[in-house]
């Protein structure tokens, strides 16, 4: 027997569970980040996301799955639908509430539809798939969307009449440096110089930096770099505060096993520093802050100091998050990202269909012309 339905929150569920859908995916997706988000207040009453889980439970086990929200804003989603919102308001079309399968404040690609190993992927997809569309009619809800899903999910989810959108990131590949020099080596002399002279003048400015995985990251480190994330917000006219003391303080307690920090310090007091995630063969870019300000500090406590740390690690990849079109001058090459989009109402679904068709290949286009003007020379 079959049951599908929608939980108040991961936490419902024992981690082990979760987890065993999630195997050797997305660390965000696994229960230690989801669940924290939950507790820590971040997603819940009164913050615009109220998880709701979909769930698909045979005969008492846990099969398939995807991280469900219902939201009530487009904030903390890096697939902006503002201007859908705003042209459904115009039209007298409802707009909120609207489902949405992803990670909260999170634009890092990964599995959205979880399926347990030895099951059918293939039908479980298209019975969550199935699922989602059912929630959303059955409660009046102007829409689902998909977001930061793997590209083998785009295919059974445009069978079920999801439009298709492209995106795009800055990502870093490992291709088999020995040391950062030989990755420098890749540049042409003046961003090669570029960069030489940025790291120099940070270390002229007194700066050391450390990067620190896992258990060697100390206790005392969280606090700090909750400071340099809130440092971030307030120097930035879009910043929203997302996450709290809490959230960090649970990241410590049952999540620094897939954390690497990079830290700035002078005299030994940490001015700066960036919170990144690792697990397999990838490093994903967090949150990043300072307390005070050093020319090029941004550059190396994000950028160099990480690629330095995937190169000495053996790591194959490193995704520093969205935005930020000077990533492609410093050797990040542009990277293509995917989300699916549901709409109920017919001639909303119409105009948006128009739009993405047009905007899709718009996006590609930039992409094939940034992998043309990498900052990189050919092999």
């Amino acid at each position: 027997m079959v049951e599908i339905e929608c939980l108040s929150g991961v936490r419902d569920l024992p981690a082990s569970e979760w987890n065993a859908l999630v195997g050797d995916g997305s660390p965000f997706l696994e229960w230690e980040f989801l669940a924290s988000l939950e507790e820590a207040g971040c997603v819940g009453a009164g913050t615009g996301w109220e998880p709701r889980p979909l769930v698909a439970i045979e005969n008492g086990r846990l099969v398939a799955a995807a991280p469900l929200y219902l939201k009530q804003h487009s904030e903390g989603e890096f697939v902006f639908d503002w201007g859908w919102a705003d042209a459904a308001e115009r039209a007298g079309i409802p707009y909120y509430p609207k489902l949405l399968v992803g990670v909260p404040f999170t634009p890092a690609t990964g599995a959205r539809l979880l399926v347990a190993a030895g099951e059918d992927r293939a039908v479980w997809t298209e019975r969550l798939a199935g699922a989602l569309l059912e929630l959303c009619r059955g409660n009046d809800l102007s829409g689902v969307h998909v977001n930061f899903c793997r590209e083998d999910e785009i295919a059974p989810l445009r069978a079920r009449g999801f439009e298709l959108r492209v995106g795009v990131q800055y990502h870093w590949r490992n291709a088999g440096y020995a040391d950062f020099d030989a990755w420098l080596a890749r540049f042409r002399s003046k961003r090669r110089n570029q960069i030489k002279r940025e790291r120099r003048e940070v270390a002229e400015s007194g700066v050391a930096i450390e990067t620190l995985a896992g258990e060697e990251i100390p206790d005392d480190l969280f606090e700090p770099m909750f400071r340099f994330y809130l440092s971030t917000l307030r120097t930035r006219v879009w910043g929203r505060q997302y996450l709290n003391r809490r959230f960090f303080a649970l990241l410590r307690e049952r999540y620094k096993h897939r954390l690497c920090f990079v830290v700035a310090r002078v005299a030994g007091e940490p001015i700066a520093g960036t919170l990144n995630v690792q697990k397999g063969d990838t490093l994903w870019g967090r949150y990043w802050g300072a307390t005070c300000e050093v020319r090029n500090l941004h550059f190396e406590v994000c950028y160099y100091a990480a690629v330095e740390h995937c190169i000495a690690t053996g790591l194959s990849r490193f995704e520093p998050g969205a935005g930020g079109d000077y990533k492609q001058m410093r050797g990040f090459d542009g990277e293509p990202t995917y989300s699916l989009h549901w709409l109920a109402e017919p001639r909303l679904r119409a105009a948006v269909s128009r739009f993405l068709e047009t905007e899709r290949e718009r996006t590609v286009g930039g992409i094939d012309w940034l992998r043309e003007h990498s900052a990189l020379k050919s092999d």
